[in-house]
C-alpha cells in the first residue's frame, strides 16, 4: 500500500519522502493559520457567527486542500481568500444591505459557473493563454507580495500618509521579536536545514513566550456551532435580486488569483514542464471550484488556493502529500481552533518574509533586453505587491503585453485570446475607475 502511494504521488520523480512532504505540509498550515482567526472575524461583520464560520473556516480549508492532494496531487493549500472576504462583508452585505445568506448564494453561482467553464476547457485555455514568459515575473510579484505582507504584519513597514509606507518602531517588542525571527529562519535555511522555516516559526514563538509576547485568552467555541451557518445559503435570492456584478467580480478575482498562484506555486517547485504547460491543470481547477462551492454550503465565503503555499514548498513539498497533510491540520484544527491564536504574527512573518525572497530568483529568467517582454514582466512584478492583488497585477501584464505585441507585429491568430483577456481586465479597470 506504502509503494503504490508512493508510485502515485511520484515520490521517485520528484525526489521527495514521507518526511518531507509531511514537514512541508505542517509549514504550510503553520503558516496560513492565521486565517482561522481572521476570516471569522472579518466575516462576523456581517451578522454570521463567529464560531460558526470558524467551524466553516477549517472545514472548507481541509477539504478544499485535501482534495487538491488527492485529485491534482500539487502541493497548494486552499482557504478562505483574504480580500474576497473583505468585499464579501464590507462591499456586498455591508454596503449593498444583501443579506450574508444571499451573498453565500452568489458564492456558490460562482462556484458553479467555476465548475463549468473547467468542465469545458475555458479555464484552461485561459491558463494557456498567459504568456509563459510572464511565468517568472508572476512568481516574482508575488514573492514581492508575501514579503511585503510579511513586513507589514511584523510591523517593520506601517502606514504613512505622507509616504504611504515608512519603516516601523524597530524597539516595539513585537517588532523586534520578528526580526529576530527574521534572522533565525535565515541562518537555519542558510545552514540548508531540513525544516527551516518551520523550526524558524516555532523558534520564534517559543522566544516570544519566554518574552510574554504571546498571550492566549480562550473563547467559547464548539464544533456544533457550524450548523447556524451550513446550508443556509439563499440561491434562489442570489439569482432573484440579480447580483449579477457580484457573482462576476467573485468569478473574476478568484480566477486570476487563483491562477497567478498556480502559476507560482509551480514555477518554484519546478513542475512546469518543459513545453511550459503545467500538468493535470485542469484537475487543479477542478478541485478550486469544488472547494468554493463546499465553502459556500458550510458558511464561508469564496475558497482559493493560499499563496502561503509557497513555504511548504521551500520546505521541500513537491507532492499531493503536502496539501493533504495541511488539510488533516485544518481538521484538527476544526476540534481546537482557539488554540491557533497562541502562534503570533511576529512568528509567521519571517517565513513570509524569507519565502517571498527566495521566489525572487526566478525573475533572472526574463528576457529584460526585449521590451515587449521587459516592460509587461515589470508592471506584473510590481503591480501585485502595490496594488495588493494578484489579479490587477496579471491584469497590467497582460494588457501592456497586448499592446506591445500589436503595436511590434507580433500577433498572431491562435493568440486571440490573450487579447480578450487584456480587454477584459482593460473594462474592469475603466468600471472600477468609474465607481
Amino acid at each position: 500500500m506504502r509503494k503504490q502511494l508512493e508510485d502515485y504521488f511520484e515520490f521517485a520523480r520528484l525526489k521527495t519522502t514521507w518526511r518531507t512532504e509531511t514537514l512541508a505540509g505542517f509549514t504550510t498550515f503553520i503558516t496560513m493559520a492565521y486565517i482561522v482567526i481572521v476570516n471569522p472575524a472579518i466575516l462576523h461583520e456581517t451578522g454570521m457567527p463567529l464560531a460558526a464560520v470558524t467551524a466553516a473556516t477549517c472545514l472548507s480549508a481541509a477539504v478544499g486542500s485535501i482534495l487538491m492532494g488527492v485529485l491534482a496531487r500539487y502541493p497548494i493549500a486552499l482557504a478562505p481568500g483574504m480580500g474576497l472576504n473583505a468585499y464579501f462583508t464590507y462591499s456586498v452585505v455591508k454596503g449593498m444591505g444583501v443579506p450574508w445568506q444571499t451573498a453565500l448564494g452568489a458564492v456558490f453561482l460562482s462556484g458553479v459557473i467555476f465548475v463549468l467553464l473547467t468542465l469545458v476547457g475555458l479555464r484552461q485555455r485561459i491558463l494557456r493563454s498567459i504568456p509563459y514568459e510572464l511565468y517568472p515575473a508572476v512568481a516574482g510579484g508575488i514573492g514581492l507580495f508575501i514579503a511585503f505582507i510579511g513586513l507589514r504584519n511584523a510591523g517593520i513597514i506601517v502606514p504613512n500618509n505622507a509616504t504611504v509606507v515608512t519603516l516601523g518602531n524597530l524597539r516595539q517588542p513585537s517588532t523586534a521579536l520578528a526580526l529576530i525571527g527574521v534572522l533565525l529562519v535565515a541562518v537555519l535555511y542558510a545552514w540548508r536545514l531540513r525544516g527551516a522555516i518551520l523550526f524558524g516559526i516555532l523558534g520564534t514563538t517559543l522566544l516570544g513566550w519566554v518574552m510574554g509576547l504571546v498571550h492566549w485568552t480562550p473563547t467559547p467555541y464548539h464544533l456544533s456551532s457550524i450548523t447556524q451557518t451550513a446550508f443556509r445559503l439563499d440561491i434562489p435570492g442570489a439569482l432573484r435580486v440579480g447580483l449579477v456584478e457580484i457573482v462576476f467580480v467573485f468569478l473574476f478575482v478568484d480566477l486570476f488569483d487563483n491562477l497567478g498562484t498556480l502559476v507560482a506555486v509551480s514555477k518554484k517547485a519546478g513542475l512546469i514542464n518543459d513545453d511550459h504547460e503545467i500538468p493535470r491543470v485542469d484537475r487543479i481547477l477542478l478541485a478550486d471550484a469544488s472547494a468554493t462551492i463546499v465553502g459556500s454550503m458550510v458558511g464561508t465565503s469564496t475558497v482559493t488556493s493560499y499563496i502561503e503555499s509557497a513555504a511548504g514548498v521551500a520546505a521541500g513539498g513537491r507532492s499531493g502529500v503536502t496539501a493533504i497533510v495541511t488539510g488533516l491540520f485544518f481538521l484538527v484544527a476544526l476540534f481546537l481552533a482557539p488554540f491557533v491564536s497562541v502562534l503570533p504574527g511576529a512568528a509567521t512573518a519571517p517565513a513570509l518574509i524569507v519565502v517571498g525572497s527566495l521566489m525572487l530568483s526566478h525573475v533572472s529568467e526574463i528576457p529584460w533586453s526585449d521590451p515587449a517582454i521587459g516592460f509587461p514582466a515589470f508592471l506584473t512584478l510590481i503591480m501585485i505587491p502595490l496594488t495588493y492583488s494578484i489579479a490587477n497585477g496579471l491584469g497590467f501584464g497582460l494588457i501592456s503585453y497586448a499592446a506591445l505585441r500589436l503595436a511590434s507585429r507580433r500577433f498572431h491568430k491562435e493568440e486571440w485570446l490573450l487579447y480578450v483577456l487584456a480587454l477584459l481586465f482593460l473594462a474592469r479597470f475603466l468600471y472600477m475607475g468609474s465607481s
